[in-house]
């Protein structure tokens, strides 16, 4: 397929596509402050909007690779390119926040169908060695770059327009990416052999939704409430029955054998970990940007491009310079550290801070640190994988990113507003005083969610340091890992 002139332009329809995706976990970030007024939403289940969409993406990845081997890879980027855009016109129509749940739910379904089937495509349309370093180069660049356009493009729409245009703009891409994949894009067709395997699928994502919700419910309820408990048991025990039959099952959606392996097992954990704090940090810091400082959406955009730019050097200009040199933990440990010390700056933030020189250096920090561990996490988990599972190995990685998003919005946003309403119900003497009293609540919650953020990056940090033993590949070994995108 490298001789057809057009696999170039099919890159873009790939990229474009991919594009969308990373970009709708952030644009709706900035989005949110305006949709919980509009749509009465509590602070409490505000997280939904982004959690409802990790949480199915996450869940769903494995059989979104595995549909796409069933009916063919094209016909499966058409599907999720057309659900994708109904879903986000859904969402943008949305008269209660139960509606935006929903439909953010089925934008992650129907990412999770997409994704791995844009992926495929890259790889089957670029076979050359040197051409597919190239197009994973461009793809992972562009990928990459999704969150930056995601604050950007969210500030911009909801400053000058209104924040549903925030899931309406994925309509007219998708509409361009439809049309260059139906004229671009080839595929062979799918394997008849294959099969889905709903019963893993129902127990996987079953266990993962019980326990996101029962952090969502210890919010109001408190952690030692009898439906959280049970929420959490059953969380528990779905998710051992699910590893059980992927032991049994004819076509698991996860062999077991991928996780096994110590160093991708060691991966898994540590990205997991990693964007716990990660995801929780963007909910807490676009809140206290826009409500706290009073940032105007735009402005708030702005805001947060250090991080990304501060992830994409640390992953492409440091971690791949130094990963055919050094041990894949050498990058992964300080990377965990540096992360953990940019929360802890930002655990002193308060009602006035400055962002040049509190907010600013932290994020700095935080985006080095995670970039520095991204590409060795990716790198390391896809190495020396047999062909049948290279597929599987991937979706795995970012199954775990995708939880550990969900896990993390739902524990930091509880422990937040507990926190928040703890300090209030301590502090506020004086109802004239109100005000101040509410600000200085807000603020103390996010920074005790943060000290746990910080915690759980330095427990990646140290499973990094125990799990991942892989050692630095020998001088002069060739390497054939793609770039990977940074993940924000």
């Amino acid at each position: 397929m490298d001789t057809d002139p057009r696999r170039w332009w099919g890159l873009v329809v790939i990229a474009l596509a991919q594009l969308m995706v990373v970009l709708d976990a952030t644009i709706v970030n900035i989005a949110l402050p305006s949709a919980q007024r509009d749509l009465g939403m509590s602070d409490g289940n505000r997280q939904w909007v982004i959690t409802a969409y990790t949480l199915a993406f996450g869940g769903l990845l494995l059989l979104g690779g595995r549909i796409a081997d069933l009916v063919g890879r094209k016909r499966t980027f058409v599907i999720g390119l057309v659900g994708f855009a109904a879903a986000s016109a859904l969402g943008g129509a949305a008269i209660n926040a139960g509606m935006l749940f929903g439909a953010r739910a089925l934008q992650g379904a129907f990412a999770a169908v997409l994704a791995p089937s844009a992926l495929s495509l890259l790889t089957t349309t670029f076979t050359d060695p040197k051409e597919r370093g190239k197009a994973f180069g461009i793809y992972g660049a562009l990928a990459g770059s999704g969150a930056a356009i995601g604050f950007m493009v969210g500030g911009l729409l909801t400053e000058y327009l209104d924040w549903r245009w925030c899931l309406y703009v994925n309509v007219p891409i998708a509409i361009v990416a439809l049309f260059g994949a139906l004229t671009l894009l080839h595929d062979r067709p799918g394997h008849t052999g294959a099969r889905l395997d709903v019963p893993g699928v129902l127990l996987g994502c079953g266990g993962l939704v019980a326990i996101v919700y029962g952090f969502s419910e210890a919010e109001s309820r408190g952690w030692t409430d009898a439906l959280v408990l049970a929420l959490f048991a059953a969380g528990v025990v779905l998710l051992a029955v699910f590893v059980w039959w992927q032991s049994r099952a004819p076509s698991p959606l996860l062999p077991l054998h991928i996780i096994r392996d110590r160093n991708r097992a060691g991966c898994f954990l540590t990205m997991a970990l990693a964007v716990i704090g990660m995801f929780g940090l963007f909910l807490f810091m676009t809140y206290y940007l826009q409500a706290v400082l009073a940032y105007s959406p735009v402005k708030t955009g702005l805001a947060f491009l250090p991080l990304t730019g501060a992830i994409i050097i640390g992953s492409t200009q440091i971690s791949a310079r130094l990963l055919q040199r050094v041990p894949p933990r050498m990058l992964m440990v300080p990377g965990m550290v540096l992360a953990a010390t940019g929360m802890v700056l930002l655990t002193q933030i308060t009602t006035h801070s400055s962002y040049a020189s509190e907010i600013l250096p932290a994020l700095l920090l935080l985006g080095l640190g995670m970039g520095l561990t991204f590409m060795p996490v990716f790198a390391t988990a896809t190495a020396d994988v047999a062909p049948q599972d290279s597929g599987v190995t991937s979706a795995t990685v970012n199954t775990s990113q995708q939880v550990g998003g969900s896990i993390g919005t739902a524990l930091l946003n509880t422990i937040a507003t507990t926190s928040t309403a703890t300090y209030v119900t301590a502090h506020l003497t004086d109802p004239s005083d109100r005000t101040r009293v509410m600000r200085e609540g807000v603020v103390h919650g996010y920074t005790v969610a943060i000290w746990w953020a910080a915690g759980i990056m330095l427990l990646a940090g140290l499973i990094a340091g125990l799990m991942v033993t892989k050692k630095a590949p020998k001088h002069g070994t060739p390497t054939d890992t793609p770039v990977p995108e940074p993940v924000v």
